[in-house]
């Protein structure tokens, strides 16, 4: 599996950007898919960047045994959020980055069925949002998501910066009416999408995933959602994104773990 840096420059963001990609080996793509090679967009949680996944786990080893390419992109602190202050992470992830990446892999599929999506934390969050607002992906994971700031305030403690989250999304006193809020934009979805989440039952958004995932299935999507003892730590998220591995329509073969 090929290990690439990538720069480019963003029209959207103006400014140079970048990406790193995993690229499967030519024995796992093989005739006729090698003209149609299924990708994973994997996301970074906060205050990490697009080299998160691969310092912090063994993300290299597990998707070697994959015929995917692995696409995993930097948002900042920006919640894959269009932000009030001018950087438009949404739609530079979200509609410039997939254009980007068919320049420079023309091979990689251009189906639904092949494309999917998944993140940790906040990536979580933006995985669904990305999902749910394009259309564009059968599947969408979360790991540990932070899926709803349902209940925040300003004077909320576990919030702490409220300026930096109205930078963000603006007034969240509503959030159920939020237009950045999972539950607006799954209204507007064609609920196509298989979204998969997990959290564990010590981590601070347990609570959040189980309300958010409630209200999912309420608007009437197919999720499977699991939860055991876990807290918010890379650990539990590298097992997860196995488990996700081998439900996706893909080659996946675990190989033997290396020290």
């Amino acid at each position: 599996m090929a290990v690439m840096k990538i720069e480019y420059y963003s029209e959207v963001l103006d400014m140079e950007w970048g990406v790193n990609v995993l690229y499967p080996d030519a024995s796992r793509v093989e005739a006729p898919d090698c003209t149609d090679i299924p990708v994973l967009y994997l996301l970074h949680g906060m205050s990490g960047n697009h080299n998160s996944w691969l310092k912090r786990t063994n993300v290299e080893r597990l998707l070697r045994g994959t015929n995917l390419i692995v696409v995993m992109p930097n948002t900042s602190n920006g919640w894959y959020t269009d932000t009030q202050y001018g950087f438009n992470y949404y739609t530079a992830l979200a509609d410039e980055l997939p254009k980007v990446m068919k320049r420079f892999f023309p091979n990689m599929t251009r189906k639904r069925e092949k494309t999917f999506i998944a993140g940790l934390s906040m990536g979580g969050y933006g995985s669904f949002k990305i999902a749910l607002s394009t259309n564009s992906f059968s599947h969408a994971a979360s790991f540990s998501g932070a899926l709803s700031f349902q209940g925040f305030s300003p004077e909320s403690q576990d919030l702490g910066n409220y300026e930096y989250w109205r930078g963000i999304f603006g007034k969240i006193e509503d959030w159920e009416k939020s237009p950045y809020s999972l539950e607006t934009l799954a209204k507007e979805s064609d609920k196509k999408t298989k979204l998969w989440a997990w959290c564990g039952e010590q981590d601070y958004l347990y609570a959040a995933n189980n309300l958010e995932v409630k209200n999912l299935k309420k608007l009437g999507f197919d999720i499977h959602y699991s939860h055991s003892p876990g807290t918010h730590e890379w650990y539990y998220w590298e097992n997860q994104l196995e488990r996700f591995l081998a439900t996706l329509p893909i080659d996946f073969v675990l190989e033997e773990r290396l020290s």
